[in-house]
């Protein structure tokens, strides 16, 4: 089986006062000097193209020239929080380059495109709306996987770091002819972080919502795949969404995986990557059960999204571990409840 595009457009949830609660005992709500609405004042924008003439779908936005200097101050501010927890004295290199906005997708992100003038390096960061959806991926995502994010909250503005890589459809369309042993690490990476996205409820991983991160190593090279997109966080009813493998996008790099790989190594490389997670988890278990006692009372789906994905898995496990979850946090918990009881159940098709 293989999926598309999700039917219809995800619902938005608000971030509620005891999830705010939670991101201010972990330092990531505090105050910005600039709001996601501020951003949308600007008096006009042309669309953004690539290097080969191709529409990008985000535009370059403009501001009149006495709330650009505000503007900028104020974002470059944010640069400095996210970097440098606010030392200000970083802000007299810096200098905005670009503010791009996309209407495409959820979060309806700007992208901040700021170089350092000391060595005209440059860098990105994002402000987006604040979805609590996206905010529950986040935090997941600095838990349990082997990444480590930055991002800050305030009101319903979401300010996340850059995550640099390769992205996901371009790797595919030109990263594949590697060698045999790269296509193979490649392949690997693939069913780890299938594993990872599965045990955690990250949905919609086709090849633009990830990136590959590539990283030379003696003869070879390493790679990582990253998630780009928290949207779809246990949002969706079926579970095949939550599992990259069905995505015909990633197809590429499935028919790697099919060509170099025999099931047991498969079965080998997700063990090793439930056991990394399982290790993640019994070290941030205080921090995960006060996470889960918000998310599991939160709204972030629907009454029949919640309903069918609890039925979904519960056959899937062969269990009856789900028949009494009322939430999708309820859902996402009793799913890594599993793979810390070792009865976590998988197959890679």
């Amino acid at each position: 089986m293989q999926l598309n595009k999700p039917s219809k457009k995800k619902l938005f949830f608000p971030i509620n006062e005891q999830l705010r609660g939670y991101l201010k005992r972990y330092n990531r709500a505090v105050e910005l000097p600039l709001q996601y609405e501020d951003l949308l004042e600007h008096s006009n924008a042309i669309p953004l193209f690539d290097l080969n003439g191709e529409d990008t779908l985000w535009e370059t936005v403009f501001y009149d020239k006495l709330k650009e200097e505000e503007i900028h101050t104020a974002l470059k501010g944010i640069y400095a929080l996210l970097k440098t927890d606010g030392d200000i004295e970083v802000m007299e290199h810096l200098t905005i380059a670009r503010i791009d906005y996309c209407t495409f997708g959820n979060s309806k992100p700007f992208r901040i495109r700021i170089i350092n003038g000391l060595n005209d390096n440059y860098d990105h960061f994002y402000v987006k709306r604040g979805d609590a959806s996206r905010v529950y991926g986040l935090e997941l995502e600095e838990l349990l996987s082997p990444n480590s994010l930055r991002y800050l909250v305030k009101g319903g503005t979401l300010v996340e770091q850059h995550i640099a890589g390769i992205p996901g459809d371009l790797f595919i369309d030109h990263h594949l002819d590697e060698s045999e042993f790269n296509q193979i690490r490649i392949a690997k990476e693939f069913v780890k972080f299938n594993e990872r996205c599965f045990i955690r409820l990250l949905g919609d991983m086709r090849s633009y919502n990830f990136v590959v991160d590539i990283t030379p190593d003696i003869e070879a090279s390493q790679y990582r795949i990253r998630a780009i997109d928290f949207d779809q966080q246990s949002y969706e009813g079926w579970k095949s969404f939550y599992m990259p493998q069905y995505f015909k996008d990633n197809n590429g790099i499935i028919d790697l995986g099919i060509k170099h790989m025999g099931i047991e190594t498969v079965r080998q490389y997700q063990m090793e990557e439930r056991s990394l997670v399982a290790t993640r988890v019994k070290s941030s278990i205080n921090r995960l059960r006060r996470l889960f006692d918000v998310m599991n009372k939160d709204i972030i789906s629907t009454e029949d999204k919640v309903i069918k994905l609890r039925k979904d898995l519960g056959e899937h496990h062969k269990t009856k571990a789900f028949d009494n979850c009322r939430s999708m946090g309820e859902i996402v918990e009793t799913n890594i409840r599993l793979l810390l009881a070792k009865d976590f159940k998988q197959s890679f098709g």
